[in-house]
């Protein structure tokens, strides 16, 4: 199985996993308008979070303007008592289970497109933090090479490092600031920018901060369980692992990305995504968060197939599955 680190790549080039080029380095943002996203982030995190900023001056105006306030269940905050739009959130119903009807379905998937490997993982994370034990797998259980997915672990050991006061957001890093970076390296999928932030955590302590959070992970072979990812994103959504303003910020940049046609283009209309594709010779995975009102799954899809030439198969596959998903448990 090919390997993928940061490393495998010269900085100061700029291309997608799979080799394409990028356009222009600065600032370039694509999807929906940022606003839509710091909107529809705040409502959903209201309820998630109770409450929370963002860092920059533009998403504390948006912040304000939506009711957001300060504090979280997770790390270095505390649950604020006027959540704003979550106190007049309508009401909705309890999170349908996980139950042996679905897995009937996936499996069922699964076992019509067994010329791939595919590893699937499953948690509700609606009512806060999740243990492995709660993971629900599908096919194969074993390590993939996580490719760009594992971005979302190196995003999450960076807040942390500001959290504890060793980083800010406004480091150079780079010809840009820390916080550019870590923009790039989620939203646009940057591998440059995944080297900058990985190093500036350093290679052994990524290892060490994804050990306390029960995650078995070594940035030279880039390998993760599609278990081991559901316990990355129940942990980033939960705010277990950060702030509430670093949460959200992370969310933001997981919910507008440079690559929506899997899990998101699966999604019906109402129904929020967090997510992050990787995409590496013959690994094609999506991982992401799905979100509406007081419910909230963590949904890992991990493929590797022959390589490019059946990337569209198993897109499709990944997009039949989250349909099952979210058809059923929404």
């Amino acid at each position: 199985m090919e390997q993928h680190t940061p490393r495998q790549r010269a900085v100061g080039s700029r291309r997608t996993p799979d080799g394409r080029t990028e356009g222009s380095r600065p600032g370039r943002l694509a999807g929906r308008p940022r606003v839509l996203v710091w909107t529809a982030c705040a409502a959903v995190l209201a309820v998630a979070l109770a409450g929370g900023f963002f860092s920059t001056a533009e998403a504390r105006t948006t912040a304000a303007a939506t009711g957001f306030n300060p504090g979280s269940p997770g790390a270095g905050g505390s649950a604020s008592p006027s959540a704003g739009p979550s106190a007049s959130a309508p009401a909705t119903a309890p999170a349908a289970p996980i139950d042996a009807a679905l897995d009937s379905k996936i499996n069922a998937i699964l076992e019509a497109n067994s010329q791939y490997q595919i590893g699937v993982a499953l948690v509700d994370v609606s009512s806060g933090v999740s243990s492995a034990s709660d993971v629900h797998e599908y096919g194969v259980r074993d390590a993939f090479v996580a490719a760009s997915t594992a971005k979302v672990l190196a995003a999450a050991a960076y807040y942390h490092l500001v959290e504890t006061g060793a980083a800010t957001l406004d480091d150079p890093l780079g010809a840009y600031t820390s916080g550019f970076q870590l923009r790039e390296m989620i939203q646009q999928s940057d591998n440059d920018s995944w080297s900058l932030i990985m190093n500036a955590v350093g290679h052994a302590e990524l290892t060490n901060y994804a050990a306390s959070i029960g995650v078995d992970y070594d940035p030279e072979t880039n390998t993760l369980t599609p278990a081991e990812m559901a316990t990355i994103l129940a942990g980033v959504y939960s705010g277990t692992l950060l702030n509430a303003e670093d949460t959200a910020q992370l969310l933001s940049y997981m919910q507008d990305t440079n690559y929506e046609t899997l899990i998101p283009a699966a999604v019906p209309d109402g129904i929020t995504v967090f997510h992050k594709y990787g995409l590496l010779n013959a690994e094609l995975h999506d991982v992401g968060i799905l979100a509406q009102g007081g419910t909230a799954y963590a949904l890992v899809i991990y493929t590797k197939g022959e390589g490019l030439t059946d990337d569209p198969e198993r897109s499709e596959v990944i997009r039949q599955i989250t349909k099952t998903v979210a058809g059923t448990l929404f």
